[in-house]
């Protein structure tokens, strides 16, 4: 097995897109991120940022059809 990294965003310009919705996810869930690494947040902070994020995604996706 490989530990190979594949979170690879496919366009380089959307990196900063992502980190923003990301912060905006963070601060409707009351996490506090900062830029760069955040590993001192707990595994259950960082699994409801993401959630948020597909929440969010979801909702977005809904309003569209």
């Amino acid at each position: 097995m490989s530990n190979k990294n594949n979170n690879k965003i496919n366009v380089p310009e959307a990196r900063a897109a992502m980190d923003k919705f990301k912060m905006e996810a963070a601060s409707e869930v009351g996490v506090n991120l900062k830029e760069g690494y955040n590993g001192d947040i707990t595994a259950r902070e960082a699994g409801s940022v993401g959630g948020q994020m597909v929440k969010k995604m979801i909702e977005s996706y809904e309003k569209s059809l």
